[in-house]
């Protein structure tokens, strides 16, 4: 079932004179790569900027957090103008400014501000990308563009489209900061060189979003959906923890690590990207077939994972072990990997053909708050000690999928059930996506 209601395939919205493009999808895929890339390239770096910079580990973790306060603001207005004004104006938005935090951060060098300047910048692409790009992307992974394209195609596209785009940025970016010249700069200006050509390929693609809701734009931006109760229960819990993951396992731990890494703490931080995210999208395949459209047993198993991850996150950096933070990042990319997949395609079930862009903005920037985490952390270490933190920070996950595997049936969209449930379920009052 889809997110309008129809069974099986549907159609994306129809533009006027608007004609199907077979394969167009592959532009948004590669400029929501590009954009990911850009926030994700810096993750590897925080030690280059302590050893070369002498910077302190709560600037470092700052440096890492501010990404945070442009991407929320943008995830929240991006979709409700995409909506309004099209997908395509609102992403080759997004593209320019990631070829301005390139810029930005590859002036590094000279202080603090360029490097905060440039983080802010990466956030707001970011949040372009999975505002708009998400939602564009899904479009177009299906009838009349993509008419081989099932329901799940976009999401699964899209968060492939994630997950490779923060990988590769981060691995070249760390590889070319351990072992390349210029390892301030370099990194980013392969950055702009990848970005550089969606400039020109995305203003090829076909519009699928303009329209919205008629009078002001504040009625836009309203998204009426995330008010609706399986999202405020279920996919809201489960959202935070995907990049909390993220940030623990190859920002903050090689960062608690480097006593025993020595001077190869970036390689070691690099790999450990490369791990996180690379399980992620080899465990995709796997987490559609967790995926149910009346049940949210994939969000449970997410959790599952994230807590035992944590559990391992606590125990290496308490052994100083390298050989368990490459085992804490690689279960902790099952759960990142499997709840992607699994709250998409939960926001594609719940949001209206008019919401889903908002929708996923909001779930996108419920998730990037975990991306604090690590500053928080800092923040208060000392006077607390680490392994009490993350063994309350495991307590917490593990609540989490206590949470939601006992509301897992609960509130589920209309069109949301199984037809072999709809004639029990026949006599039940149904929820509209506003409730």
């Amino acid at each position: 079932m889809t997110a309008n209601g129809t069974a099986g395939r549907t159609r994306s919205p129809a533009l006027p004179g608007a004609a199907a493009a077979p394969g167009a999808w592959r532009a948004v895929f590669g400029a929501i790569f590009a954009s990911t890339w850009c926030g994700n390239q810096f993750s590897p770096l925080l030690l280059m900027y302590e050893q070369h910079q002498h910077y302190s580990t709560a600037l470092v973790n700052m440096f890492l957090g501010v990404y945070v306060l442009g991407l929320a603001p943008t995830l929240l207005l991006a979709g409700a103008l995409s909506d309004r004004y099209g997908r395509r104006p609102l992403m080759c938005a997004g593209i320019v400014a990631s070829l301005a935090a390139g810029g930005a951060l590859a002036f590094g060098p000279l202080g603090p501000a360029p490097v905060f300047a440039g983080r802010l910048l990466s956030g707001v692409t970011v949040g372009v990308s999975m505002a708009v790009g998400n939602s564009w992307l899904k479009e177009l992974s299906q009838p009349p563009h993509d008419p081989a394209a099932d329901a799940g195609t976009g999401a699964r596209r899209a968060s492939l489209a994630f997950t490779l785009g923060s990988g590769c940025g981060a691995l070249v970016a760390g590889a070319l900061a351990q072992w390349g010249p210029w390892p301030e700069v370099l990194p980013f200006l392969v950055q702009i060189a990848v970005a550089a050509p969606f400039t020109l390929l995305v203003a090829r693609v076909p519009e699928t979003g303009r329209g919205g809701l008629p009078g002001p734009l504040r009625a836009q931006l309203r998204v009426p959906a995330a008010g609706h109760r399986r999202f405020v229960r279920v996919v809201a819990v489960a959202a935070p923890w995907l990049f909390a993951s993220a940030a623990l396992a190859y920002g903050y731990l090689p960062v608690l690590l480097r006593g025993a890494t020595g001077h190869w703490g970036l390689a070691y931080a690099t790999a450990l990207t490369g791990v996180t995210l690379g399980v992620a999208a080899l465990v995709q395949p796997w987490a559609k077939r967790l995926d149910s459209p009346d049940s949210a047993h994939g969000l449970v198993v997410s959790l599952v994972l994230t807590a035992a991850g944590l559990g391992l996150f606590t125990l290496a950096q308490w052994q100083r072990s390298p050989l368990l933070g490459v085992a804490t990042a690689a279960v902790l990319g099952c759960g990142i990997g499997v709840g992607l997949v699994s709250g998409l395609m939960e926001v594609q079930r719940i949001a209206g053909p008019r919401d889903l862009a908002g929708l996923t903005g909001v779930f996108y920037a419920l998730a990037y708050a975990g991306f604090l985490t690590p500053t928080v952390l800092a923040s208060v270490t000392p006077p607390l000690r680490t392994t009490w933190l993350m063994l309350a920070l495991c307590a917490l996950a593990a609540l989490s999928a206590a949470t939601v595997r006992r509301r897992t049936g609960d509130h589920l969209p209309a069109h949301a059930h199984r037809p072999d449930r709809m004639l029990s379920r026949a006599a039940e009052p149904q929820e509209s996506p506003a409730e």
